[in-house]
């Protein structure tokens, strides 16, 4: 067994606590560690580091860990401790992550990488200057509804691919009369907040990998609630975009439009769905399922308002199967890191690819002020 010291940076917060530190490095510490191709077996040995002492202690008790400091300088001067990890709010992100590059620590962090694509830019060059490993949160490409997808894709099930629609979200509570779901800073612009900051990270990386190159956007955001209610009960003047819209042109002639919403209310199967259409098939996919709808199994629907409906369109579509197990999405990234730093097996989603959404989500907020379409340029080091 080779053990790996991990500074897990942030963790206290919703999403570093459940899907990187328990779901993931908790669970990989569980199972006994990740087993590498030479038959050694990679144990996670976590340090805990925020701003809280009290909850840090509380978090690491809790799963049986031992270690947890508000020192994050002198975490990084531990030689042992070889990986950063930052779960950060965005702003808070940058500076630590080029001090971890600075200690020669390999760096894996939630996205957006930077709040803004210079900066996000310069934490690539300088890993890449660092000969450090680094990564990116890209957590959707392993969810089994898109990796149902991707097998899609691949085996040239939809023949030309047509287009793609997604729909993503729900109803965060203002924070009134229902505690909010979501923390009170989403919703505050100076703070990193801002759904088109967060999805269209997201979107970039999905689009890219799954269909093809974004080479255009056009985005129109909006701050449907403009009042909110925040964890300690005081009102707040919200200053970040709720809701976006957004369309983009792709590589190989494909149009997608993906709606992202905290003001929406749910009728579909999952909070995240998207419609893939092509000449010779169909599919609608989740979290988790894909249906399919071949050519053959397309019924013949005509346009007739003056009667009832004939079809029940739901029945003409088929569920993938798993054909797999298919574990935690983040837990699998985190073992993907973790290979490739012990074993530099191949790690596809570095800081560059962190960069490519960054750059997105900014000219997103660019064509949302100029209202207009904007070409997304090739990104490289």
């Amino acid at each position: 067994m080779q053990t790996v010291g991990i500074i897990m940076n942030g963790v206290t917060g919703r999403m570093g606590m459940n899907q990187h530190l328990i779901r993931s490095i908790v669970a990989i510490r569980q199972q006994g560690g990740v087993p590498l191709a030479d038959g050694r077996l990679l144990y996670p040995n976590p340090i805990l580091v925020g701003r809280n002492k009290a909850k840090l202690r509380s978090l690491a008790e809790a799963h049986g860990l031992e270690r947890y400091s508000t020192d994050l300088e002198g975490c990084l001067q531990n030689p042992e401790d070889t990986i950063y990890f930052d779960a950060q709010v965005t702003p808070r992100r940058a500076a630590d992550v080029r001090a971890a590059i600075a200690h020669g620590k390999h760096v894996y962090c939630e996205k957006p990488l930077a709040a803004d694509l210079r900066s996000a830019i310069e934490l690539a060059h300088l890993a890449r200057e660092a000969k450090v490993k680094n990564g990116v949160v890209q957590d959707k490409l392993f969810l089994p509804g898109i990796r149902k997808l991707k097998r899609l894709v691949d085996s040239s099930f939809f023949g030309r691919i047509l287009s793609v629609r997604g729909e993503f979200g729900y109803w965060v509570f203002e924070g009134d009369w229902q505690t909010a779901q979501r923390p009170s800073w989403n919703y505050r612009k100076d703070e990193g907040g801002g759904i088109i900051t967060d999805m269209f990270c997201h979107w970039r990386y999905v689009l890219d990998h799954t269909f093809g190159r974004v080479k255009a956007v056009q985005c129109t955001g909006a701050t449907h609630i403009p009042e909110r209610v925040d964890e300690a009960g005081k009102r707040y003047q919200a200053t970040a975009d709720d809701a976006a819209y957004g369309s983009f042109d792709l590589e190989g002639d494909i149009f997608a439009q993906i709606n992202s919403s905290w003001t929406v209310r749910v009728y579909r199967d999952e909070l995240f769905q998207l419609q893939v259409d092509g000449t010779e098939g169909s599919a609608v996919v989740g979290l988790r399922g894909c249906r399919v709808q071949h050519r053959v199994n397309t019924p013949r629907p005509v346009w007739n308002p003056d009667i009832p409906n004939p079809f029940n369109f739901y029945e003409h579509w088929q569920e993938v199967p798993d054909n797999q197990e298919f574990d935690n999405a983040f837990k699998v990234q985190w073992e993907m890191f973790l290979k490739h730093v012990a074993c530099d097996e191949p790690f596809p989603h570095d800081f560059l690819e962190g960069a490519r959404g960054v750059q997105l989500a900014e000219l997103g907020l660019q064509s949302w002020r100029e209202r207009r379409w904007l070409d997304v340029p090739e990104l490289t080091l």
